[in-house]
């Protein structure tokens, strides 16, 4: 019978495990934080419970712990476990505490699974060195902060007051019938892979943490140290809670490609295919240049840490419109404060990127799936940047119509460089005619509100949250003419604020839509000039979506096979609705025009192009000896497709438009 010589796998007593003499326990720098909380610890102290009332031959398993032997060899470094074994040493700790005056005999055996046998003032369990002093106060009780919170004080004080003196005893008996099975790995065991199929029950972990790992799991201790000392904790520092989102759009940066933000660990799967060798030679290379961009991802986040005023506030404009354009405002602001661009190019960049959430907002249309192909344009240089936001930018037109009729979005944000007002914290959004007037509201001080006929109310209230009806008021001034008339308002406010366009509104004697629209147009042609689209005679696309960026989706999700409206081709029209036929017009296509990289293509993947129709299944002919194989599922075939056109060199040719099933799906 063969034998696995890199893993060995024995079931052993828990307690037994911990008590050994040699036993100190290691948890590796690129741990995740001690995590459990009170929840789980009730779960523990309640199996505990169970299985100390059962009778003798009742055992509790919970679970595999893996560990790998140190370089030192004196100790185990454990790779998965860290959450159940730390948990388990505070209710140890906790049940000590409570018998060492009572029960000197029991406090004895507790401190054996507690403390290192050539070191009482030492843990059997070393925790990461972040946290190693927090963990070794509590279990060791030298606390000097007792107002502090933690994850250990909070999980310690929930068993100490569980666990009473005269139920020790119970509870001691329950833990010594705790069982696992130790996984020790050889050195040429694969302790990624292994961590990774092992981490499939308790809380999962998250992409970074994935990341984490997988950069330092291969490096001795002391590398890993070093590593994360350098790099990780800078990294962890500098984006802080965002952490997650900045290693998916530093992907989207990178690689130009969309990265799923949620599912099977779509930006930890993208992160392991663009970094597929972390050993100390590369890794002191990529993970400077990780670092470098999470110090700019940081300035993203706070804009205040920008010493430029104007690169500051043009960062400050941006975040109105959230992280979703971080990916191409990483790539602009690193060229700048590496010197290999302009600080007038970043501006211009970030104007840009304005300009097309703005429009995009006013016209309702998707900022999804817009960022990797900015990125993607961008590594082609300024000029090829600029096409690529004109044709999603919409057209002055476009956003002059809706500006008539639509509600303004990020109105705030809008009015305050309309209205070049720095900081709008302390103004309102006045609503010169109020959403729901009040009856004696008036626009002309003679007919109050009560008094307009239905059509002209309707008319009113639709213009209400549009852009010529809305201008930035002080607080102070807004609160004292609270549901008052235009011209009240007019008299004891507007003509009071220091905002140029707000007391311009005492020139207009009464108001209503006429003002409303006059005043729209007026203020229309401010917005187009400060929010400018590229002056190129791109196309406004309508929506349509490089084939890139196209959603993979697995299996084939309720209406698969009406996805899209149409697909654009090289200037041509398809009427194709599904992936399906689309990957066989591609592949069809490229046999056709570039029999050369669809043959390379296939001969690399292993697919889908055959020398014969070798199994049982769906094919389609190219020609008498070569065969489409057609019994794939959507994600496989939208993979094929793009990675045939990308080696054909004409994928940024190719764009799908979504019907409306698409867009939902």
């Amino acid at each position: 019978m063969a034998t696995a010589t890199n893993v060995e796998a024995t079931a052993v007593n828990t307690i037994e495990w911990l008590s050994a003499p040699d036993t100190t326990i290691v948890v590796p720098v690129y741990q995740r934080q001690y995590r459990w909380d009170i929840g789980g610890c009730e779960r523990l102290l309640s199996d505990v419970r169970a299985v100390a009332d059962e009778t003798d031959t009742h055992r509790h398993f919970i679970g595999s712990i893996l560990s790998a032997q140190d370089a030192s060899e004196t100790d185990l470094i454990l790779i998965d476990g860290q959450q159940r074994i730390t948990t388990l040493m505070l209710l140890v700790a906790a049940l000590h505490h409570t018998v060492r005056d009572s029960n000197p005999a029991m406090a004895a055996e507790l401190e054996r699974v507690l403390v290192r046998a050539d070191d009482a003032s030492r843990t059997k369990l070393r925790p990461h060195q972040a946290w190693a002093e927090l963990y070794e106060s509590v279990v060791l009780d030298r606390r000097e902060d007792a107002d502090r919170e933690s994850r250990f004080d909070d999980n310690y004080a929930f068993f100490r007051s569980q666990v009473h003196a005269d139920e020790a005893p119970r509870i001691w008996r329950g833990l010594q019938r705790i069982e696992h099975v130790s996984i020790t790995l050889g050195v040429a065991a694969n302790a990624q892979q292994i961590f990774e199929s092992l981490n499939s029950t308790g809380e999962p972990l998250r992409d970074h943490e994935l990341i984490h790992n997988y950069i330092l799991m291969g490096l001795t201790h002391a590398e890993q140290l070093a590593v994360e000392e350098r790099f990780w904790l800078p990294i962890e520092q500098h984006t802080g809670e965002a952490i997650g989102a900045f290693w998916r759009q530093y992907l989207v940066m990178t690689t130009g490609r969309e990265v799923a933000a949620h599912g099977e660990h779509g930006v930890y799967s993208a992160f392991r295919h663009s970094f597929p060798r972390v050993d100390v030679e590369h890794l002191q290379a990529d993970a400077a240049v990780w670092r470098h961009y999470a110090e700019i991802y940081g300035i993203l986040l706070d804009p205040s840490l920008e010493p430029d005023a104007a690169i500051r506030r043009q960062l400050e404009f941006v975040n109105t419109f959230g992280k979703a354009g971080y990916p191409l405002v990483m790539s602009a602001y690193s060229d700048h404060s590496r010197g290999l661009s302009t600080r007038e190019e970043l501006i211009e960049t970030l104007e840009w990127v304005q300009a097309l959430y703005l429009r995009r907002a006013l016209v309702n249309l998707p900022t999804e799936r817009l960022i990797a192909r900015l990125c993607r344009a961008r590594d082609a240089g300024r000029d090829t940047l600029m096409r690529a936001i004109a044709r999603i930018t919409p057209s002055d037109e476009r956003v002059s119509a809706v500006l008539k009729y639509s509600e303004l979005p990020h109105p705030a944000y809008v009015l305050g460089r309309l209205e070049d007002v720095e900081d709008t914290s302390d103004f309102d959004v006045e609503h010169i005619v109020p959403l729901a007037p009040g009856d004696s509201w008036s626009g002309d001080g003679t007919r109050s509100w009560s008094e307009y006929t239905e059509d002209e109310q309707n008319s009113h209230r639709a213009l209400a949250p549009t852009l010529g009806n809305l201008t930035l008021l002080e607080e102070e001034l807004t609160q004292r003419v609270f549901g008052a008339s235009y011209p009240d308002k007019r008299s004891d406010a507007y003509s009071r604020s220091a905002v140029t366009e707000t007391r311009a509104l005492t020139e207009t004697a009464s108001w209503g839509t006429a003002a409303i629209s006059r005043r729209t147009a007026r203020l229309t042609e401010t917005l187009l000039r400060i929010w400018a689209r590229p002056d190129l005679p791109e196309i406004d696309d309508d929506g349509l979506t490089p084939i890139l960026d196209a959603v993979r989706r697995r299996g084939w999700p309720a209406g698969w096979d009406r996805e899209f409206a149409y697909v654009e081709y090289r200037g041509e029209h398809w009427e194709i609705k599904d992936v399906r036929a689309l990957f066989n017009r591609i592949f069809r296509r490229a046999w056709t025009d570039d029999r050369e990289s669809a043959i390379t293509y296939s001969l690399r993947r292993g697919g889908p192009i055959y020398d014969e129709m070798a199994w049982k299944g769906q094919w389609d002919s190219l020609d008498h000896s070569h065969f489409l194989y057609m019994g794939w599922d959507s994600n496989y075939m939208m993979s094929a497709l793009q990675g045939v056109l990308e080696e054909s060199g004409i994928a940024a040719e190719v764009f799908v438009k979504y019907s409306y099933i698409g867009d939902v799906m």
